[in-house]
């Protein structure tokens, strides 16, 4: 992401910028905790006078930015978090260019109807606002196209294993293995599951952890399950 901004503002830039002026950009890695993203947000606009913020990967760091830039009045754009809520609070100066997760797997959701046809689904999900809504959206659309919610359980952030989990999913037996995490526990619970030999018809991330290079080399070919 990081990376993204850094190229458009070096094309921008090189057409001679915004009505004539050069963007110049400013960053600050929050680690993804909320309250340093809040403290990282108050510090930008009100010492650095920052015009625009934009950014921020975890959910609930987009809402504590979210918070901050409408008390400021500093306009702020979401780019990647994804839980619906942080836009449904009415607020004036907060905009987003992303998918929100009530739609984040319409691809899939079609593939599942029209190409898979399960019966039955278990859906993990990270303990986190972008884990439980994605999981929540998952939910409500298995409900719709008749597919049976086997199994529904939450993992901890952080969590170094996930086999008391996946042993559950296992004893289900679902047609289809639905995650929503990020980056390390995806990885985990992809290795994992192929040391238990967990068998189903398909395996599939909501984005985030399993959407970018880093899983494939951390999960290695337990990526190819």
């Amino acid at each position: 992401m990081k990376r993204s901004y850094e190229i458009a503002a070096e094309e921008i830039n090189a057409k001679g910028g915004v009505k004539g002026r050069k963007i110049a950009l400013s960053f600050e890695d929050s680690t993804g905790k909320p309250e340093t993203a809040r403290a990282i947000v108050e510090k930008l606009i009100d010492v650095k006078k920052q015009p625009l913020i934009v950014g921020e990967y975890t959910s609930a760091c987009a809402k504590a930015v979210a918070a901050v830039a409408e008390e400021r009045k500093t306009p702020y754009l979401i780019v990647a978090s994804a839980d619906d809520a942080i836009t449904q609070q009415n607020y004036k100066y907060v905009f987003r260019q992303n998918q929100v997760n009530a739609h984040y797997a319409d691809a899939f959701v079609a593939f599942l109807k029209e190409v898979v046809k399960p019966k039955t689904i278990a859906i993990l999900y990270e303990s986190s606002a972008f884990g439980t809504s994605g999981a929540d959206a998952m939910e409500k659309d298995a409900q719709k196209l008749g597919i049976k919610v086997a199994l529904k359980e939450k993992f901890e952030t952080g969590a170094s294993t996930s086999k008391p989990l996946l042993s559950k999913v296992k004893a289900a037996q679902p047609d289809v293995i639905y995650t929503v995490s990020y980056a390390n526990e995806a990885q985990i619970i992809m290795k994992q599951a192929k040391e238990l030999r967990l068998d189903a018809r398909l395996y599939a991330g909501g984005a985030a952890g399993f959407a970018i290079p880093e899983f494939i080399d951390g999960a290695k070919d337990a990526a190819s399950m």
